[in-house]
Formats: C-alpha cells, structure tokens, sequence
C-alpha cells in the first residue's frame, strides 16, 4: 500500500486547557492517534510525520491587532500550534509532500482581526496566520479557505473581508440556531472584495447528501473558476452526528468523501468534539483520502443512529445554491455596485462578545474605497476589559499589501490624527507592505 505523499503534524497541547472538563481538550487529538497506531496508518510508506514548529510573535502580529498587544494574551500552545500548521504548509510548498494535516489546537477560526481575548475557544487564527506567512515568506498569491467547521469562521471571515485575493468559504449550521450567530448569506465580503466571501448556513440535520450536493454544484465549481495557488481546508468536524455541541448529520465516509473531492493542499484542525465516537475515524477516514488511500471501510461503530435527510433540508439546500451561485457570478458587477454606495469609505459598526472571557467589544471598521489599491483600514476599538470589567481600547490603522502612495500616507494621518484627539489608550499602525508594527 503506497500513499501518496502526506504530512501530518500533531500538537495535543498537554498544558494548555480552558479548563480541565472543557470539551476543547487534549484528548481530541490523544484518540485519535491512538487509532492511527493501531491502524498502521504512521507505518505506510508516504506518510510523514513532521514536528511542529514553534511560530513567532511577529508572525501572530502580522494577521492580529492585539489589546494592548498579542504577547499578553497568549501562551506558547497557542504559537506552537499555529506554528504547526505553519509546518505543514513548509511541507507542501517545499515539495517534500503533496499535501499535509495539522492536527493541532488551540483552534482559530473565531479569532478575529482585533483580539481583546479568547471567544469561540480561540485567541490567534490559525489559518491566517499560516497564509500571511506564505504570503510573506513563499509569496503565495491566490489562496482559497473552505471551512468545513460546524461554527461560523467568523473570525477568519474578518481578517479576510477586504482581500479580493482570499476566497473565504463556510460550510455552518444556520447562526440562528448556533453560535456565533453570524455567517448569513448577505455577508458577501467588503465593497472591493464582494463576493469573495461564500457563506452556506445550513439547516440543522443537513447529511452528507446534504453538504455533497453544496460542494458538486456550488464549492467546487467556484473553486475551479478563482484558480486559487492553494486550497486551504479549515476542517471543523463538529458537523459529525454524534457532536454534542452541534446538531448536524454527517458522518466519518461522508467527511472523507469531501477530503476526496475538493483536494485541499494543507488541512487544519478546527472543532470537534465528540471524542471517542466520531474524531478517530472522522481524521483516518480525512487522512486516508488525502493520502490518495481507500476510505471506503472507516464507518462508526454506531452508524445505524446517523439521521437520515429531510425533504425540506433538500429543497432548502438547492435554494441555498442557486442564490450563491448567483452572487459568485455576478460579484464583479455587484462589487461596482457596493463600490458606488459606500462612496470613498465603507463603515460598520460591531458589537462583538468574548464568551470565553467575558469581554464585549464595540467596534468601528472604516475602509477606504481606493481605485488603485485595496485601500486602508481603521479599526475603533474598546471593550469593558476582562472579568475585572477594566476599560481596554485602541486604534489601528492597517496599510495594505502593495498600496497606492496616498492609502499609505493617509493611513498613517489617520493614527496621528487619533494620537492627538486622545480618545483611546493605544495607537497602532500595522503595516502590511513592510511587515511591522508600529506603535505610536
């Protein structure tokens, strides 16, 4: 049995825990690579194990806005697993392997732009760490992010709301009947990058059939036509029947089915946590697909309670396809269109909450709507602080990559202009083009 070459990076994290009964703990990983042991998966010739690496503050501060700053606000779990996964992605663009799976927590997807602390049980997003260091270190253009998580990507879906060149695409049950609440079909992507953002609430109860008919008919075609340099799997598998966060029906063939077919070049572990009866054959049966390997007999022990498909799920579904196979074809023309409205800034104002920290946060994003460049950001930010209810905020600007001569320059007016008005505690510029952080 000869696999196509794969890397695998694991990184239980033994000491870093929200707390020791938390359904986000170390046994996520702990069974499931007991069950790779005693498969022999780590015996097959083209399977590789690699360490993980451990990622830089620089690298976390090149995606995230921390307050007061990213360093107080994580440990070395959280840098070794995005460095992990940083790991895996050195593995494929190296060529030393086709693709690779980070197997890695803390998670990240819910880690937005601005971090004041922990929400969604994450703090720095993963992901986005790992596409901007390519983008740094590799010079990877083009990337598309398909999350298969059962929870919203809203964090990852922040970072990239303005990047015309990351196509960001959700697969989640509905946001009014799970958190974060968001994740709606209207949320498109800012006025330069509309449509760049896919997102599929899903009903409770959506199967395999379900998700399959979403990714033949809608995912993968507009994979196919954005051409991404690389296909980035956010693989939450907490959309698992037997979850006990979530109420989703899809199964271990059904999760490597969808491995199988989009072909992702590097997957990292999101959600997931039903331990014992789904994560261990849900990660054989995605590693076994990506190593090009037969999946067909990795089938829960429990599989006769797996629901079966609702008609008004399928008929929702196909709905749900057209329209967004609507917008993906018309994105160019509807993007002129929120262009003209916004007029020269877009605005929206937040209320974001930190379930794991207690924290609430109101924000306010400005985005300069530029002809010649993806145009600068300035983020308003304040929060009652932390359990303590201290008083926390900030103001950033955030140059883009490549950016036209004026963005640049009005960016930075825009951050001494807030110095002098002094309303907030922290000013900082986070320069895109030259990879540093600046604080005023």
């Amino acid at each position: 049995m000869q696999a196509k070459p794969l890397g695998l990076v694991f990184f239980p994290a033994f000491d870093w825990a929200i707390s020791p009964t938390h359904p986000e703990r170390e046994e996520r990983l702990l069974y499931t690579r007991d069950q790779l042991v005693e498969e022999g998966l780590l015996d097959i010739p083209g399977i590789k194990e690699y360490k993980p690496r451990l990622a830089k503050i620089a690298d976390a501060e090149r995606v995230h806005i921390g307050v007061p700053d990213i360093a107080s606000l994580i440990t070395d779990a959280h840098l070794v697993s995005a460095g992990g996964a940083i790991t895996a992605a050195e593995a494929v663009v190296s060529g030393d392997v086709e693709r690779a799976f980070a197997l890695v927590r803390p998670p990240g997807h819910h880690a937005m732009r601005v971090v004041h602390g922990t929400r969604g049980f994450c703090t720095i997003n993963i992901e986005a760490i790992m596409i901007e260091y390519l983008r740094r270190q590799r010079g990877i253009g083009r990337v598309a992010i398909v999350d298969t998580d059962v929870h919203h990507g809203d964090g990852t879906q922040d970072i990239f709301y303005h990047d015309p060149d990351t196509l960001f695409i959700s697969f989640h049950q509905d946001g009014r009947t799970l958190y974060p609440g968001t994740g709606f079909t209207d949320e498109a992507g800012g006025p330069r990058a509309f449509g760049t953002t896919i997102n599929l609430p899903l009903p409770p109860g959506t199967t395999d059939e379900g998700m399959h008919y979403i990714l033949d008919n809608l995912v993968l075609p507009i994979l196919a036509d954005f051409a991404p340099d690389l296909i980035i799997n956010s693989a939450g598998q907490d959309n698992h029947y037997s979850d006990p966060l979530a109420g989703m029906a899809v199964t271990a063939q059904g999760y490597a089915r969808l491995a199988d077919k989009l072909k992702a070049d590097i997957a990292v572990l999101e959600g997931g946590y039903s331990i014992e009866d789904a994560l261990p054959y849900v990660n054989t049966g995605i590693i076994l697909a990506m190593a090009g390997l037969d999946y067909r007999r990795v089938v829960e022990p429990d599989i006769a309670r797996a629901p079966k498909s609702i008609a008004r799920n399928t008929a929702y579904i196909e709905k749900l396809v057209r329209q967004q196979m609507g917008l993906w074809q018309n994105r160019f023309s509807l993007s002129r269109q929120a262009c003209t409205k916004a007029g020269d800034y877009w605005q929206r104002q937040r209320h974001i909450y930190y379930d794991d920290s207690s924290i609430s946060e109101q924000q306010l994003e400005r985005v300069r709507v530029c002809t010649k460049c993806h145009g600068f950001i300035t983020v308003e930010s304040q929060s009652n602080g932390d359990y303590q209810g201290d008083y926390k905020s900030i103001f950033a600007a955030i140059i883009p990559r490549e950016p036209c001569a004026a963005c640049r320059q009005q960016a930075k007016d825009a951050a001494l202009l807030a110095k002098t008005q002094g309303q907030f505690q922290h000013y900082i510029i986070q320069d895109k083009e030259n990879d540093f952080v600046e604080r005023l």
